[in-house]
């Protein structure tokens, strides 16, 4: 089921950022939207030039989603509310560890849906800010076989610029669903365990690519 929902989310999100370059509005907040126009420019760019990609390379699908894609999100925020308050428990390399698997296990969701979104569509649909904070939320629906999904990118603006911090899926939001999935194993087993767990399932996943 997890993994299920997974690649659902990685297929809307991949689908999303390719589609959104050519539907970004321009308006108050539209340095957010530009963001996410120029990932997909980059991925579009990237994949259209290299033939292995073409080709179903996994290995290099993921190294063009960890050069284009990856440094516009904020690992340490999104692996920090991922995890919950036991982040302060952690110390500096466990959470070095922590972030660093994380990243790997989106990557690896994010690139295995690339090859699957040719016959889906994206329409951007408003922009919205988030009371009391420097973060947006931008709002889309990945239309395609079955029911329209609903995708929003939440955003937010540090002295980096723009970077997503969350994506939301059919209305669950993916760091609140691993933080349910990650409290479960911290309960159990700690922080230490929760690294093993992820370095685990990276690792089968690495071995079938």
């Amino acid at each position: 089921m997890l993994n299920r929902w997974i690649s659902r989310w990685a297929q809307a999100l991949a689908a999303g950022l390719i589609a959104v370059a050519a539907a970004a509005p321009a308006h108050a907040d539209g340095e957010a939207e530009a963001l996410v126009k120029r990932i997909a420019a980059d991925v579009i760019d990237g994949a259209k030039s290299d033939k292995a990609i073409q080709g179903g390379d996994v290995s290099k699908v993921i190294a063009l989603v960890d050069a284009k894609v990856m440094p516009s999100v904020n690992f340490e925020a999104m692996t920090r509310s991922a995890v919950g308050p036991k982040w302060r428990e952690a110390t500096p390399e466990q959470r070095a560890k922590l972030q660093g698997e994380f990243k790997t296990l989106l990557v690896r969701v994010y690139a295995g849906a690339l090859t699957q979104i040719s016959d889906r569509t994206v329409e951007v649909t408003k922009t919205q800010p988030v009371p009391n904070s420097q973060q947006v939320v931008v709002q889309s629906e990945v239309r395609g076989k079955g029911e329209p999904i609903k995708l929003d990118y939440r955003l937010d603006k540090g002295d980096a610029g723009w970077k997503i911090i969350d994506v939301n899926v059919g209305g669950i939001w993916l760091v609140t669903s691993y933080r349910s999935q990650f409290g479960q194993e911290l309960a159990n087993g700690g922080i230490d365990s929760l690294i093993a767990k992820l370095a685990e399932r990276n690792k089968a996943a690495g071995s079938k690519s």
